[in-house]
């Protein structure tokens, strides 16, 4: 039989078509037909490839990945997170993985200023007494939010989308403080204050935004004791990943007031909703949409497809490689 004169690819979910149609020009393409993960089935279609384009919701093992590795020249994930992947596993194996830095930031960050503005005017509330026909007369005291302006922002995170959301929420009058693993230069922090602990943060966030990677470290770091450390009313946003928040404490802050409205794009057991935060009337809460911008989810695609065709069929050392020493 005639090898393939492409490298043969295989993508683990459907892909904008813009992106599949790139892919295909380049790699023998195999895609995964169904609109779910790929869970246990990953290993008996990925065998025989010569790249691999994982989801967030695929799981990389240390077994898995010395299985790969046989076989398998380079992986890249359709995410800019990469927790879902043993990267010291991948990196003893020097199999590169690949990731999506950038092109998401502005859409993460255009959501969590929608969740700050939708907390704090109380929209959600407001839109569900629309929709279930008890909209009345007009009233002076009626559907009052707060106004977002001359608030502190506390961002957990100063990375790219941190970045993006502070430069958005200086539009709206915020004050922007930060915690970040190192300090930012004077260049990028354009004013805004550093915090060299996460608890100085809370203390004087009036809106809080997680916007922090997914870390050993930083894994339910947003605790009981640390929430209770937020001035009381304080509006609290999740746009990063659930498991850095212990959410009980959190759901507990909600019914007794000390949070005063929350903002939440992501959760610890996603798609698994605690469904008590449905039951909070001060809840603005969304399906894990942060990067769900066609324009976003292409440029990712691309990106991803990009650095795998780069590094396998012509040599180069992409950019956006999550271990960057194996390429040497």
């Amino acid at each position: 039989m005639t090898p393939p004169s492409k490298p043969r690819l295989f993508i683990t979910r459907r892909l904008p078509d813009a992106v599949q149609e790139h892919a295909a020009k380049t790699f023998e393409m195999t895609l995964w037909p169904e609109d779910r993960p790929i869970g246990d089935a990953f290993d008996q279609w990925s065998v025989g490839m010569d790249a691999i384009l994982l989801m967030a919701t695929d799981r990389m093992d240390a077994e898995r990945l010395a299985r790969l590795r046989t076989h398998v020249k380079a992986l890249a994930t359709y995410s800019v997170g990469n927790e879902h992947i043993d990267l010291q596993a991948a990196t003893r194996l020097r199999l590169p993985v690949f990731f999506t830095p950038d092109v998401l930031s502005d859409a993460v960050a255009d959501i969590a200023m929608m969740l700050i503005i939708a907390a704090a005017r109380d929209t959600t509330r407001a839109e569900a007494i629309l929709r279930n026909g008890e909209w009345g007369p007009w009233s002076p005291t009626a559907f009052l939010g707060r106004h977002p302006g001359g608030r502190r922002l506390g961002l957990y995170g100063m990375g790219r989308i941190g970045q993006a959301i502070a430069k958005r929420a200086r539009g709206f009058d915020l004050a922007i403080h930060y915690h970040n693993r190192t300090r930012l230069s004077s260049a990028h922090e354009q004013g805004a204050q550093y915090h060299a602990t996460l608890d100085d943060l809370m203390r004087v966030s009036d809106v809080f935004c997680v916007a922090a990677p997914a870390t050993p470290t930083t894994r339910k770091s947003v605790n009981a004791a640390r929430i209770a450390l937020l001035p009381r009313g304080a509006i609290f946003t999740n746009i990063a990943r659930g498991d850095l928040v212990d959410e009980d404490a959190l759901i507990d802050a909600i019914t007794s007031g000390h949070i005063g409205a929350a903002g939440l794009d992501v959760y610890a057991r996603e798609p698994n909703l605690d469904p008590r935060f449905k039951s909070l009337p001060n809840t603005t809460l969304l399906p894990h949409i942060g990067s769900a911008a066609i324009e976003t989810r292409v440029a990712m695609g691309l990106l991803a497809v990009d650095a795998l065709a780069n590094f396998i069929l012509r040599g180069e050392k992409p950019r956006n490689c999550l271990n960057p020493e194996v390429l040497h």
